[in-house]
């Protein structure tokens, strides 16, 4: 098995620990897995060509920041560092099942095959410029946010979905899966219109749809169409931007700009993520959260 262990390099030594005991780990297993090592801070997009397992040692920041490298054929593993159960200053690892103490076991699961593969839905934004080029954005597993570049100017475009169709005039378009609720929309939604939008889910949607919050809309707008607040949706989102110069951002990482007159397309049908848990699927995991 051809395995690549990105891994989170800080000044902080609890890194550098659990990265010595997920190496002896993977050392027993000798020749059946061949390992590469990378800091996610020099990792290349090369590196992840040909893996049959990508192992991420760090928090939920870290696997972000690399999962948009990950196809939709390889699985990944994610590894808490630094559990938040161990320290308050550790991180939640919402998507890191696995832990320096659990590694082990888990991985014998999954060279087992008996660990759960969670096929995760992801954003994925198309820009058609005005010049007739073609920008596919970086799939994102939480988050996709379009705004404005100058954040004290606002985003103005045309918004359309199904039948729908609205000039607005906004703080940005926050697109969010199911997993990623709780990165970022949970603190930016109303939570009166955010209970709402949640209520109409049904577990079987959460492949391919997503929630859509225009943020900062006119007040009278919000009551005029409720959809143009926040909706839940499987339709693709379309944009023409009346922005000079616009942005998205995926997952909170790279920048891609556009400018007035462009067009851009944001569905949750970017190539999946294939991210292995242990005890629980990650839907049970986003459950529990409430």
């Amino acid at each position: 098995m051809q395995v690549l262990l990105v891994y989170k390099k800080t000044h902080e030594p609890v890194h550098d620990q659990a990265l010595g005991r997920v190496q002896e780990a993977l050392k027993t297993h000798g020749q059946a897995l061949t390992v590469t090592l990378r800091p996610r801070e020099l990792v290349k997009q090369s590196d992840f060509l040909g893996r049959d397992l990508v192992i991420v040692l760090g928090g939920d920041g870290t696997l972000t920041s690399i999962s948009h490298n990950i196809d939709d054929a390889t699985l990944v593993m994610g590894v808490n560092s630094h559990p938040r159960e161990d320290d308050p200053e550790g991180s939640v690892g919402f998507y890191m099942d696995s832990d320096v103490d659990t590694f082990p076991e888990d991985l014998k699961a999954v060279l087992e095959g008996t660990a759960i593969v969670n096929r995760l839905p992801r954003l994925q934004a198309v820009i058609e410029t005005t010049s007739g080029n073609r920008f596919t954005t970086d799939p994102a597993l939480n988050d996709l946010l379009i705004a404005n570049t100058h954040q004290y100017a606002p985003s103005k475009y045309r918004l359309s979905r199904g039948a729908e169709d609205t000039v607005q005039s906004s703080s940005g378009l926050l697109f969010a899966t199911w997993f990623g609720q709780h990165a970022w929309l949970t603190h930016a939604a109303p939570s009166e219109a955010f209970a709402a939008c949640k209520a109409q889910a049904q577990p079987e949607q959460v492949g391919d749809h997503c929630f859509i919050l225009a943020r900062d809309l006119p007040l009278e707008q919000r009551e005029a169409e409720p959809w143009a607040h926040m909706a839940w949706s499987s339709e693709s989102t379309v944009l023409v931007s009346d922005m000079h110069r616009g942005y998205v951002v995926p997952d909170g990482w790279d920048e891609v700009h556009f400018n007035r007159g462009a067009t851009i397309t944001v569905n949750a049908r970017g190539p999946p993520l294939n991210l292995l848990t242990f005890r629980h699927t990650m839907l049970e995991k986003v459950t529990a959260l409430g």
